[in-house]
């Protein structure tokens, strides 16, 4: 092998897991032009084409698949003994940057992080709290804490809650001017409150499933909100049937203050995750992903 073509075969392998210039040398600290030059270089060394470019994408060719499938077991070997080598290091320090929304603020980051910070306190942490979601490497971020069935394929993810979720409910005093519904169809004929996606600016939809049958609702409603704890009070107020996380709301469910219903169709989801790009963390993350990862280890 020669001289820098290992440095030139991770530059690849991160090109093709990004599938972009830009994404990549944000990850790598390099311009895209410096890595396009250096795989044009590779592939000539080689003789075959890596990586099929256009004008907006980059993806590896059949070849640099087969290539890249042989250096990932490689790569990740050098950079887990790289990432080692933490253990004989100071304690870890530095700052990062988390975006999450607001639920994952609320129900992860408030009752853990304060722990975090006394356990660690070399490190400073920023947390950016916005529902709509963002790129990582754009926005300058180290990690995001988001539900699993929102986080991209190729970031790299760990569990950090328990599986979620949601349940339609309303109150005793909603429920005595109209009847239970018994299917989702039959929310048509209910004053549901609705939840808007700030980022894409559509209503959220009311997932359920049963059977494995899937459905998607659109409700309607007098009231539009983005957000959760606004919505949560006008339902318990009697305004509308309400769609909430289970665990909101299990305590008035409970205690008779609201009337779960469709419970059948309601099933658990992957809960949030903490995702990043790189699998080579930092010692400030991998401590903070040590700290937060779900379940807990025993004490």
């Amino acid at each position: 092998m020669r001289r820098g073509d290992l440095d030139d075969l991770a530059l690849f392998a991160a090109i093709a897991r990004a599938r972009s210039f830009t994404r990549a040398g944000a990850e790598l600290g390099l311009s895209p032009s410096a890595l396009s030059h250096a795989m044009r270089q590779l592939e000539a060394r080689l003789g075959v084409r890596l990586l099929a470019r256009t004008t907006r994408s980059v993806a590896p060719t059949a070849a640099g698949e087969r290539l890249l499938a042989a250096l990932r077991p490689a790569l990740d070997a050098v950079e887990g003994g790289i990432a080692a080598l933490a253990d004989w290091r100071d304690a870890p320090s530095g700052t990062l940057r988390l975006t999450t929304f607001s639920y994952a603020a609320r129900t992860i980051l408030s009752p853990r992080l304060p722990q975090f910070l006394l356990d660690h306190p070399d490190i400073a942490v920023e947390v950016v709290v916005d529902d709509r979601l963002v790129d990582l490497v754009a926005g300058g971020f180290d990690a995001g804490i988001r539900l699993g069935e929102s986080v991209e394929l190729d970031m790299v993810t760990v569990p950090v809650g328990p599986p979620l979720r949601t349940v339609v409910a309303a109150t005793p005093g909603y429920f005595a001017a109209r009847p239970a519904p018994a299917t989702p169809a039959d929310l048509k004929d209910h004053v549901c409150v609705n939840y808007r996606l700030v980022g894409g600016g559509g209503l959220l939809s009311w997932e359920f499933e049963r059977d494995g049958q899937a459905v998607r609702i659109k409700v309607g409603g007098q009231l539009i909100v983005n957000d959760e704890r606004l919505a949560a009070g006008a339902v318990r107020a009697g305004a509308g049937l309400g769609y909430m996380m289970e665990d909101d709301v299990a305590e008035d469910i409970a205690a008779g203050r609201l009337v779960q219903v469709l419970d059948g169709w309601c099933a658990p989801f992957d809960g949030c995750r903490l995702y990043y790009p790189s699998r080579q963390a930092a010692p400030a993350l991998r401590a903070l992903i040590e700290a937060f990862r779900w379940p807990r280890p025993a004490a």
